[in-house]
């Protein structure tokens, strides 16, 4: 396995090897995002690459949100693009060293991105971050790739299997409106917290 390290994530950007970028928000999270009432939601989108869901929070009205990357090219590309975004809110770091506490944890892409080995870890480190009755929303692959790097893809047994020790699974279903490169391949998820 190769080191998925922040030199790796970096070389990606910089070769334009993000074959996962969609270019804009996604709809199943657009959608997810436009039945949200409240504005005041403390958000964390870790592994966000280029972060279209947190540009696309900020401008309906959100403003807590909290963009986390290992990769510097990442951030700067985000920066760059996204002028005016609270430099206290970037959080150029690794997702399992990060500190604090969130209503909502968005999933695009990070999961998947991870060595295969730190998915107990993802799903722990998730349950320590979010607050009473967090949840954790996003998209996870319902395919399996068969690569030795990322994308790493798996099962909704799989997933359930994981994620029910510290959480409750409120939605886990094949998304109905995924865009047409990911169509009948990923799965829609909003998982609560356990007490």
């Amino acid at each position: 396995m190769i080191h998925l390290n922040k030199a790796y994530w970096n070389f990606r950007y910089d070769k334009e090897r993000t074959d996962w970028d969609a270019g804009n928000i996604t709809t199943p999270l657009k959608e997810y995002f436009d039945q949200l009432e409240n504005k005041h939601l403390n958000v964390l989108i870790p592994g966000a690459g280029n972060a279209y869901e947190a540009e696309y929070l900020r401008d309906i009205g959100f403003t807590d949100v909290h963009v986390l990357d290992i990769s510097d090219r990442a951030m700067a590309s985000f920066s760059k693009r996204v002028s005016g975004f609270p430099e206290k809110q970037l959080h150029r770091e690794d997702f399992f060293g990060h500190h604090g506490t969130y209503d909502l944890i968005i999933e695009q892409t990070f999961f998947c991105a991870l060595d295969p080995k730190l998915r107990k870890a993802y799903s722990r480190k998730c349950y320590e971050l979010l607050k009473p009755k967090g949840k954790l929303v996003g998209l996870l692959w319902n395919h399996e790739f068969g690569t030795s790097e990322p994308p790493f893809g798996g099962s909704i047994k799989e997933y359930k299997d994981l994620f029910t020790l510290y959480f409750k699974i409120d939605v886990m279903k094949l998304a109905y409106n995924s865009i047409k490169p990911r169509a009948n391949r990923e799965l829609f998820i909003k998982l609560i917290k356990n007490d």
